[in-house]
């Protein structure tokens, strides 16, 4: 996008945008949304920002009606600068703190990663991640009971004077300011998380009520939960569908706050809310040599880990939905670890020391789930999947499986699928790799056509 296509978003409202750019007003010192409800401004008055923290960065503060903390993300894919953008990526989920253990998970100098982030972002790594850490504090204020110190520790801050010298130096307001003190102490943190529209919800939720593992996850006609858990924290999240405002209203249970933020990050991919998803319909539409109509709005639904999505992967290998559905909600079963009401998927630890005597499979399924679980066991912080290839047992089909539904990796066709192959034959030809970057939203577009 440019200026002028900026303008006019900024002055239809449309919430296609929301999130892709932010208006600034000069005679107000204030940056929005271009979906804010306050008049529109005169054209003269008005500065746009790709980024909120460039805008922060000129002096201007948060408007409090819109509030830009609350914008829907910009995908991971969006661009070509793919090492950058990942760096950012991994600043935003709260997954590397260190500059030269950043830097050496993508494989670069920690010299040329400064490069890289100051080249396509504007401001240094540290000021990123100080103003990421001020706006995700901005919106717990404003949207939960949380008191301050806790919030600031979930945001990622060591002290609280830390917090509010950082808060008032990016944001340009002091937190009590943002307080209204009307909030109710509870014991669940509940959070609106947007999208850009549309969203087609009754497809995401006819695919996931098709694999739902009860009583891990929990479904109805207008929501979706389960619970999650790591070495660090353990918690759940119920995400309700609010066609009407364009966002999930979503209430977390965690232990442990200071995790908030990878935790509501995981949330938003699982039910893919960064999607642009206009611009990946008119990709797909444009490339597919009318083989069949795209369903509008279809999203990727995600899967909570990488390891839980390969779990899923290998049961469901040579195998109808239904049998490994079943198969699924057999291991959460044996080897969910219980707590109250509430199972947890098995940590990578536990399937390891399993010898699976509650599965009737061949044994070669059964040490291909022990060598998935070994190596996850052994290498937590390796996001890199095609190395399970090496693994007896686990295949392309399984990989490309747990890319596309364990990491939401957005150019990942399931050629090797049964569903895909059928309904690639059904259909006009045409050529799939034309439709990169977006081949996963293709493979689920083919999938709805069966």
């Amino acid at each position: 996008m440019d200026t002028s296509h900026w303008q006019k978003a900024r002055q239809s409202r449309d919430p296609r945008f929301d999130g892709l750019f932010y208006v600034a007003v000069k005679s107000t010192g204030i940056y929005c949304r271009p979906i804010c409800p306050a008049p529109t401004a005169h054209e003269k008055n008005v500065a746009y920002y790709q980024y909120a923290h460039n805008a922060a960065q000129d002096g201007f503060r948060p408007c409090i009606r819109c509030r830009p903390d609350s914008a829907p993300g910009s995908a991971a894919w969006q661009g070509t600068k793919t090492t950058a953008l990942r760096a950012k990526q991994l600043v935003d989920q709260q997954d590397e703190h260190d500059c030269e253990k950043l830097a050496a998970r993508l494989g670069i100098s920690s010299r040329y990663l400064r490069q890289l982030f100051k080249q396509y972002f504007g401001v240094s790594i540290t000021q990123y991640r100080l103003f990421n850490q001020c706006h995700f504090a901005k919106k717990l204020i404003q949207e939960t009971h949380l008191p301050l110190t806790e919030i600031a520790f979930a945001a990622g801050f060591k002290s609280i004077r830390r917090f509010n010298d950082a808060f008032l130096q990016q944001l340009n307001i002091a937190p009590s300011k943002l307080r209204s003190g009307d909030k109710k102490p509870t014991s669940t943190l509940t959070l609106t998380l947007p999208f850009r529209p549309p969203y087609n919800w009754p497809a995401l939720q006819s695919f996931l009520q098709r694999r739902l593992i009860k009583p891990m996850e929990w479904i109805t006609q207008t929501s979706y939960g389960r619970t999650f858990a790591s070495e660090k924290y353990k918690g759940s999240f119920t995400a309700k569908f609010i066609a009407s405002k364009n966002h999930f209203s979503v209430s977390i249970n965690i232990d442990n706050t200071a995790y908030l933020q990878p935790v509501i990050n995981n949330i938003r991919r699982v039910l893919d809310l960064d999607a642009d998803i206009n611009l990946i319909q008119t990709h797909l539409s444009a490339n597919i040599n009318n083989a069949f109509t795209v369903c509008e709005g279809l999203r990727l639904p995600g899967i909570w880990s990488s390891f839980e999505a390969g779990i899923r992967a290998v049961l469901g290998q040579q195998v109808s939905v239904t049998a490994a559905h079943n198969l699924v909600t057999k291991l959460v079963d044996e080897l969910g670890e219980k707590e109250g009401n509430a199972i947890y998927f098995p940590a990578a630890e536990v399937v390891v020391n399993s010898d699976f005597a509650f599965f009737k499979m061949p044994q070669a399924r059964k040490n291909a789930l022990h060598n998935l679980a070994q190596f996850c066991a052994l290498n937590p912080q390796n996001d890199d999947l095609d190395e399970w290839l090496s693994l007896k047992g686990i295949g392309p089909w399984t990989v490309n499986y747990a890319k596309l539904r364990g990491q939401s990796q957005p150019d990942i066709l399931l050629d090797g699928d049964l569903g895909v192959k059928k309904a690639q034959a059904a259909a006009n030809p045409f050529e799939p790799a034309n439709c990169a970057p977006f081949r996963s939203y293709l493979t689920f577009q083919l999938w709805q056509q069966l």
